[in-house]
């Protein structure tokens, strides 16, 4: 009987732990995008994993950075253990606590700490930062590990071998440092991994073009994770279980000696190899992207800051042959996340794509420089109607030139919705109770509620929000969930009725789902603009002029619009799609009148954004 509990609990531990993995594998070889909808075995990612310039150059990154900041940090946290077990008393306790501070400290205490650091003495973010960064980070757990290995030393044997005829530096290596060694191993494998993980420091360090997995991951959640990264997983995944049975799995001992011998001579020739082909890979990883990016180089820059998977790389590659100008490329997550950064001025950014209501932050805050209109002659082709909303946050459309539009909707399945979808209401019908999906954002859940009333979703009136905050909270038990990306893969799996959701990820829903359908309510909407912006310190405006006409031009804009599937306000690049449905259709290009009740969102003023938040805060936690 105890056994069989003790099979259960190991297998329920096992289940635990390897079942995610398990599902990422078996992800990496579905054809289909969506996590919920199986479309048959495929290779295609794995093939496409490694085309993709920008991935494999994130993972270089990451294995260079780790492997460099982990082999830097474990003789200067050697070097510093054996100072450290030189001292005595108080002194070697003062310094165990302050090399124990930044171990027990929040990571992104130390991430925001370093980059005001760096920032201080004018030092540019990029490589050399992360790698600094990850060093300071890593030493103190190197010193965690020596530390106890140098206690159990015993100094009379060190002095013995002085005595003998040995010099210092020779009497360490032979005498202390093959009993450190373990502790020495053990910090480096454990600098080696935290590195490899890191994220949060690595955001707050990194700089223009610079790259690692966990930061371009991060940096692709607006749209969803792309299955190459699934593809990307399992590859590491199945490396490292093959080096962990290579490294541990042990010969039986035959009887032959000879045989013994041959066997261990091999088993030590694999463990010998395998670092050994990891420095070559990464060695050769390094050069071919080194000299690929010394031979895109030219002499004319231009830094572009855009959010995650937001442009088709082959449009770069076309912009920066067609031009000889060299682009630097970087992403972020949010527009919160974007705004700091260009509002500190740390890296002066050339093209920046932040959306509506953040262009109306930034041009309040003189941190935009005026666009000059005759160096971006292919405005002509955008939409009218998209100009005229873009006065909302840019009054003389003198700051910004749209790229993406659409709207926010409600997303419904026809087989579970039997009735006319039509208004904001039916999300508060009770019949629908854990089947209908809001959006995890403050503005957008307030929007649908306010909208609801009838209100202004930019309202900054009290009444209004806590009326909205009330009925938000009245809703909550019906809602089955709070998603972002999530709501796509929930519908096209039915596993909800109903959901909020942006007309660009609607379109790729519908053709994974046909029995879904997305509407904008009577009562009238969000419509949303993402917008090229240069900022004001820009030290490349010519070239980023250049670069907004570019993506202005209707094959490049077509090309964007099949690569993103949100919305583009080219008129003429919308006569370039060939599928006349999508040409045609009223989710990504709705016309006028079913615009008519509809905004852009608007910035209230950080006052007004606080109240939001703690509104928002009260609805969640209620």
């Amino acid at each position: 009987m105890k056994k069989t509990v003790r099979n259960i609990y190991l297998g329920l531990i096992l289940f635990l732990m390897y079942a995610p993995i398990v599902t990422l594998i078996v992800l990496s070889f579905n054809a289909s995008k969506s996590r919920a909808k199986w479309g048959g075995f495929t290779l295609k990612w794995y093939a496409s994993l490694f085309q993709d310039k920008a991935i494999m150059t994130a993972l270089y990154n990451t294995l260079i950075i780790a492997l460099l900041s982990a082999v830097l940090a474990t003789v200067v946290g050697t070097a510093a253990s054996i100072g450290i077990n030189a001292m005595k008393g108080r002194s070697k306790t003062i310094m165990m606590g302050i090399t124990n501070i930044p171990i027990l400290n929040s990571e992104i205490v130390t991430g925001i700490s370093l980059m005001l650091l760096f920032i201080a003495f004018r030092v540019t973010l990029g490589f050399s930062t992360i790698l600094l960064a990850h060093i300071t980070f890593c030493i103190p757990y190197v010193i965690l590990s020596v530390m106890p290995k140098l206690k159990q030393t015993s100094k009379s044997t060190y002095e013995a071998a002085q005595d003998l005829g040995a010099g210092p530096v020779s009497a360490f290596f032979k005498v202390v440092f093959p009993d450190i060694l373990p502790g020495i191993v053990s910090g480096f494998l454990m600098a080696f991994t935290m590195s490899l993980d890191d994220f949060i420091i690595t955001h707050f360090t990194k700089g223009p073009g610079v790259d690692t997995l966990s930061t371009k991951i991060y940096a692709e959640v607006r749209k969803g994770i792309r299955p190459e990264m699934y593809a990307l997983s399992t590859l590491l995944f199945v490396s490292v279980l093959v080096l962990m049975i290579l490294v541990n799995t042990s010969p039986k001992e035959p009887k032959d000696r000879k045989t013994v011998s041959k066997r261990k001579s091999l088993q030590r020739g694999l463990r010998l190899a395998i670092p050994l082909l990891l420095v070559a890979v990464l060695a050769s990883g390094g050069a071919f992207y080194y000299f690929a990016g010394a031979k895109d180089a030219g002499s004319e820059k231009l830094i572009v800051y855009n959010w995650g998977d937001y442009v088709d790389p082959k449009t770069i590659e076309l912009f920066e042959e067609e031009t000889g100008i060299s682009v630097t490329y970087e992403e972020y997550e949010t527009n919160e996340i974007m705004y700091p950064k260009i509002l500190s001025g740390a890296i002066a950014y050339d093209v920046v794509c932040p959306s509506d209501y953040m262009i109306q932050r930034m041009i309040e805050n003189d941190l935009l420089a005026k666009l000059n209109l005759d160096n971006i002659p292919n405005i002509k082709n955008m939409d009218s109607i998209y100009m005229e909303q873009s006065r909302s946050f840019d009054p003389d459309n003198a700051y910004s030139v749209p790229y993406c539009v659409g709207t926010v909707g409600i997303l419904y399945n026809k087989t579970m919705v039997h009735e006319p979808v039509d208004s904001w209401d039916i999300l508060w019908d009770s019949k629908y109770a854990d089947s209908i999906l809001m959006q995890d954002s403050v503005r957008d859940a307030f929007a649908v509620a306010l909208k609801r009333r009838g209100y202004s979703l930019n309202s900054s009136k009290v009444d209004q929000l806590i009326q909205a905050k009330d009925d938000l909270i009245a809703q909550k038990p019906l809602v089955q969930a709070y998603v972002v990306d999530q709501v796509r893969d929930k519908m096209i799996g039915n596993e909800a009725a109903l959901g909020v959701i942006y007309s660009g990820e609607a379109g790729y829903t519908k053709r994974e789902n046909p029995n879904l359908e997305y509407v904008i309510p009577k009562e009238g909407s969000n419509v949303w603009i993402d917008s090229w912006v240069i900022p004001k310190n820009a030290k490349n405006k010519e070239n980023a002029e250049k670069f907004i006409n570019f993506m202005c031009r209707p094959d490049i804009a077509l090309m964007n619009f099949e690569y993103l599937t949100y919305a583009t306000p080219n008129k003429a690049a919308r006569a370039l799609i060939k599928d006349e449905e999508t040409r045609n259709s009223k989710i990504l290009f709705p016309n006028a009148e079913d615009l008519t009740n509809c905004e852009t969102f608007q910035f209230l003023g950080d006052d007004v954004d606080s109240y939001y938040n703690e509104l928002w805060n009260k609805v969640k936690s209620n």
